[in-house]
């Protein structure tokens, strides 16, 4: 009967023996994921850092290079994770579908905001215009303020801030007038027929060359442009620096208005010419 017992009984030496090995595995599998799990999280707060340094090179907005430091790092500690998870046992088939299902129905619902993040990044990457620049884009014209995550804020004329998606700049023509750093001054000036051309011509040299902030290289240029229907037009070009540009302008403008009612040189207003014939 004893012997009925001890037979019936665990075989305690190989059970210890199975209980040490498996131990033994598990231990192995989980050293080896603690090993992978601590070498990603270098790797990946070393890929942070980096991308901190160059970002701040570029002089990136702080929002903006936060961001995306931390989407890089948390991109990286999602395969780590994975990878460790996977070490010990785990079947990691199903929990990769949840995530792919999970950031699935994020990029469904957050599709515009994305949209505008990935414009973001398009601008910081290939800088079409910078802050302090002034630009005509998804039909607004403004000096940028700031170029945020998913915006960029424009501070127009007449003082107004408007916050633009930046999806909307990028598929549209973007207009830098600051990028260069001359620009070029295109005046149309319209005279009468009676006037004498050379006249005129010499006039508007004079007025040239006596604005010192029109640029001598390139060279100016004065021609008669058209033979209009009640005025003789002249195309005026001249070169200035770029944050000359609307001054000149004005100040150009109301010099030749000044300098040709000195001169005795009109300028034509529209004319029709009406011819009455009296029946009998």
């Amino acid at each position: 009967m004893n012997d009925l017992t001890d037979m019936s009984g665990p075989n305690w030496p190989q059970l210890w023996e199975k209980i040490i090995t498996l131990s033994s595995e598990f231990g192995l599998q989980l050293v080896t994921a603690l090993v992978i799990f601590w070498v990603g999280r270098v790797i990946a707060k070393t890929a942070q850092n980096t991308l901190h340094r160059i970002l701040q090179s570029q002089q990136v907005d702080k929002i903006l290079e936060t961001f995306v430091c931390n989407l890089a790092y948390w991109a990286i500690m999602i395969f780590v994770i994975i990878a460790a998870v996977h070490q010990i046992g785990v079947q990691t088939t199903s929990l990769v579908a949840m995530l792919g299902a999970a950031g699935l129905a994020v990029g469904l619902a957050l599709q515009g905001s994305l949209s505008n993040f990935a414009a973001g990044v398009l601008i910081v990457v290939f800088r079409p215009y910078r802050v302090g620049d002034w630009i005509e884009a998804a039909g607004i014209s403004g000096s940028v303020e700031q170029v945020q995550i998913l915006t960029t804020i424009l501070i127009t004329a007449d003082n107004k801030q408007i916050i633009v998606p930046n999806s909307q700049i990028m598929n549209s023509v973007i207009t830098n007038y600051s990028a260069k750093k001359t620009r070029r001054i295109d005046m149309t000036i319209a005279v009468s027929y009676k006037d004498d051309l050379d006249k005129v011509r010499k006039t508007i040299e004079d007025l040239i060359k006596n604005e010192s902030r029109i640029l001598k290289d390139p060279n100016y240029l004065i021609a008669v442009s058209e033979l209009a229907d009640s005025s003789v037009n002249f195309m005026v070009r001249v070169w200035v620096k770029t944050q000359d540009y609307a001054n000149v302008k004005f100040d150009m403008t109301e010099a030749v208005k000044k300098r040709f009612d000195q001169e005795g040189i009109s300028f034509p207003f529209p004319q029709q010419d009406i011819h009455i014939y009296r029946q009998p």
